[in-house]
């Protein structure tokens, strides 16, 4: 049996199985997809002395969809966490030349950083929500954004060691 023959067969019980699991149906279809290229690249791991391939699809599947979703609780507890321990930044600086230095610092960033920077602090988002606004992969939001804060570190003279 080919990769296609075992697809049409089996591809719409471990699709409800992971539709289930994830309750999302691009996930599911991900998720069976993903479980089915794996088994066909690691076609020995399937072994028909210890149950039918259906069985064994479906196992794959249903694990797969459990790891993704384990994952995915994980990201959004860190990221839940990370919220909580950064200080609500709100810019009342009454110094008004300290404010101007932190106005001059911002427009020295480059522009994408400047943006990522403002959406977090000024506009209260979360890395994933800076992420879908700007159609970025989240590992590029957190990356630009700790350039960003460390640039502005540096250039408004922070105190060596500081965390930005």
């Amino acid at each position: 049996m080919n990769l296609e023959e075992i697809y049409e067969r089996y591809a719409d019980v471990c699709f409800s199985v992971a539709l289930h699991v994830l309750r999302s149906p691009d996930d599911a279809e991900d998720c069976v997809q993903d479980v089915f290229a794996r088994v066909w690249q690691r076609s020995d791991a399937y072994r028909p002395e210890r149950g039918s391939l259906r069985a064994f699809l479906i196992a794959c599947v249903r694990n797969d969809a459990l790891g993704r979703r384990r994952a995915e609780a994980r990201h959004r507890a860190i990221e839940e966490r990370e919220a909580r321990l950064q200080p609500s930044v709100e810019f009342e600086i009454a110094d008004h030349v300290e404010a101007e230095r932190v106005r001059q610092g911002l427009q020295r960033l480059p522009p994408d950083q400047r943006r990522v920077l403002e959406l977090a602090y000024f506009g209260g988002l979360t890395h994933r929500e800076i992420a879908a606004k700007l159609d970025e992969p989240l590992g590029t939001v957190k990356s630009r954004l700790a350039l960003a804060l460390r640039r502005l570190s540096r250039d408004l003279g922070a105190p060596q060691g500081a965390a930005p």
